[in-house]
């Protein structure tokens, strides 16, 4: 592969892109075009704004919004104020939002278009730590950008290291509260330069970003991908498949990344009547399996050079790529080789590697390891082994060609239109509803999501609850992925011997 650049730091790279290639294209957002360098302008006003504001090195700020071309700018002017970027979901409601903010001590929350783009005022509980709140368009931070010379500004982001954070992403736990998961600049510089060269990512692809900035795939493998490899890219705030097929058609699109639900909903559209989707060349798809049948189909039918599937989590970046040539079996029933400079073993309960063809936990060495969870040493200890692997509680088998297929879950997680859910989170907000004694929440396969959580809740004595009401309750105070597409109230919760919910037996009734 074609080595990456010396830049070491988001900064640097935009600066270097800049400096080259001024006038190259790097967001279309609805017609409406920012080249490299006005990307660069854009991120240093807004860090000289925040700089007067009293945002230091490593401060955490906020962002909240749609993907947009000012979720863009703001994202490297945080960088290049030489602070850490906290994102959070466009589909949290407010309690989902604060525990994010105050766990990371953000000073800062910056808003954007989207939901978020209303008067904050019953949103959020008050945050004593939380000093500023911008909202669009943003001119509090233009008008105090004129306080701090460029001077200052610029040698603030040349001081950034490699090592320094850049990254603090949410990810669901098995405890009930999100983790923050620390990410370095050298780390995703080299994780997504290696990603786009596999991918063939370049300055003549045009790449609509459907997954949110605000995780870790669509901020790092879209936003900072396209800034890497000077690709155009083309913020979508919210999917629907009709509008996708008429930008692929209108906007040349050429490649295209999300979960095989997003590609059979394509092949749908398809059989329903022509579209023109002959720009596409590459597909890229992150499962544990991808049925043969849609490669097949969309091969045939798009005319696809390559499908690429592939595996990563927030703790460890990217993982595994299936590689140019792999036959279909490969890329429909595993998500290819680990990736330059990550090691991959799979280990029985003991941490003992297990011979070749064997089921056992993935485990991971290598740059791409998270730095740790924020403020949270002792579950970073459980999580990263002594000697640096990392227990990322998937179940994987690896075939004699080093291909990794991804199993099962040793966690709790399900996942949702390709986001994870953590059961214990959706109970934790479920029983701040008021009315329930109890909640317990498990994953169930679902031909529309993947997967979807189904809720089991015991009433308080002597309280009312409907599963009608207590839905709407959590429409309104949940992200929607989160929210249980079924609820059971039930007069009581099965048990194991050491008293603990016996969530298999849940299973079982659901099935």
């Amino acid at each position: 592969m074609a080595p990456m650049p010396d830049w070491g730091t988001l900064p640097r790279m935009l600066r270097d892109q800049a400096e080259h290639h001024p006038g190259t294209t790097v967001i279309d957002e609805g017609g409406t075009r920012v080249t490299m360098s006005e990307l660069r302008a854009a991120a240093a006003e807004i860090a000289r704004g925040l700089i007067a504001l009293g945002v230091a090195p490593g401060d955490r700020v906020a962002m909240w919004g749609l993907n947009s071309a000012y979720w863009v700018a703001h994202a490297f002017g945080i960088w290049d104020a030489g602070a850490v970027i906290v994102p959070l979901s466009s589909r949290y409601k407010g309690i989902e939002a604060a525990q994010l903010i105050e766990k990371t001590g953000a000073k800062v929350l910056i808003t954007g278009a989207g939901p978020t783009a209303v008067p904050l005022a019953g949103l959020l509980p008050p945050l004593p730590g939380l000093r500023h709140t911008i909202v669009p368009p943003a001119s509090e931070l233009r008008a105090m950008s004129t306080r701090v010379s460029a001077r200052e500004a610029e040698d603030r982001a040349l001081a950034i290291r490699p090592d320094d954070l850049c990254e603090i992403m949410s990810t669901s736990g098995t405890t009930g509260a999100p983790k923050g998961v620390m990410l370095d600049h050298a780390q995703v510089l080299r994780g997504y330069w290696d990603w786009s060269e596999i991918v063939t990512l370049d300055e003549h692809d045009r790449y609509p970003v459907i997954a949110p900035f605000s995780h870790g795939f669509g901020l790092n493998a879209g936003l900072v991908a396209c800034v890497l490899r000077r690709a155009t890219m083309l913020p979508i705030p919210i999917f629907t498949p009709d509008a996708l097929m008429s930008l692929i058609s209108s906007a040349r699109v050429t490649i295209l990344a999300g979960p095989p639900t997003l590609f059979h909903r394509i092949l749908d559209e398809l059989e329903r009547g022509y579209r023109d989707v002959s720009s596409l060349r590459v597909a890229i798809c992150g499962a544990a399996a991808v049925p043969a049948t849609l490669i097949t189909r969309l091969v045939e039918w798009v005319g696809l050079e390559r499908m690429i599937n592939a595996y990563g989590l927030m703790e460890g970046t990217v993982v595994s790529m299936t590689r140019a040539g792999d036959p279909i079996e490969v890329i429909a029933g595993t998500t290819g080789r680990p990736v330059p400079g990550i090691e991959v073993k799979i280990a029985d309960d003991d941490g003992k590697e297990v011979a070749t063809g064997e089921r056992g936990e993935i485990l991971q060495r290598g740059y791409g390891v998270m730095r740790g969870y924020w403020d949270d040493p002792a579950r970073t200890a459980e999580a990263i082994a002594a000697d640096g692997w990392l227990h990322t509680g998937d179940i994987g088998v690896l075939d004699e060609r080093g291909n990794l297929a991804i199993v099962d879950r040793k966690k709790e997680l399900y996942i949702v239109n390709g986001f994870n859910v953590s059961p214990a989170e959706v109970e934790s907000l479920l029983l701040r509803e008021g009315s329930l004694a109890q909640a317990a929440v498990i994953g169930v396969p679902d031909p529309a999501t993947g997967e979807a959580g189904v809720a089991y809740v015991v009433p308080r004595p002597g309280a009312t609850v409907t599963a009608e009401a207590l839905t709407d309750w959590a429409k309104a105070n949940m992200s929607n992925y989160k929210v249980p597409k079924r609820i059971v109230v039930v007069g009581s919760l099965p048990t194991n011997v050491n008293g603990k919910i016996d969530k298999l037996a849940l299973r079982e009734r659901t099935t």
